[in-house]
């Protein structure tokens, strides 16, 4: 399973931005894919979730109702929409997948793709 991030960038506290991640070798549906990230001097957290299967989501308390994870089954890609944003969104951020079938949460991945930067900042 290989994994790419894209879509990051310098946006201003209240915007929004869009990522983007593009999986290959693994159907969307089979394994639950979460989305990362990690500030600098902190330790890497669980953002947003999308498991197999049915696609349940599920979102850290710091994001809920500003992001949004969804996939686009036709082109194997899965998207955060992130809306209002604020200086402490600002990390790099990764997608990554356990590649287990039938998994539902994104506890422990094992497929990670590199990076992308996201700055919040006025």
């Amino acid at each position: 399973v290989q994994l790419q991030a894209s879509g990051g960038g310098l946006v201003q506290p209240g915007e929004s931005l869009r990522l983007s991640c593009a999986v290959t070798g693994s159907s969307l549906h089979r394994s639950a894919i979460g989305w990362f990230r990690q500030a600098p001097g902190k330790e890497r957290e669980g953002v947003a979730c999308i498991s197999s299967g049915a696609g349940n989501t599920y979102y850290a308390e710091s994001v809920k109702g500003r992001f949004t994870i969804s996939r686009d089954s036709a082109k194997n890609m899965i998207y955060l929409q992130m809306s209002s944003l604020r200086p402490e969104d600002t990390a790099v951020y990764s997608c990554a997948t356990d590649g287990k079938l039938g998994s539902v949460f994104c506890d422990e991945p094992d497929y990670w793709g590199q990076g992308t930067l996201v700055t919040v900042s006025s």
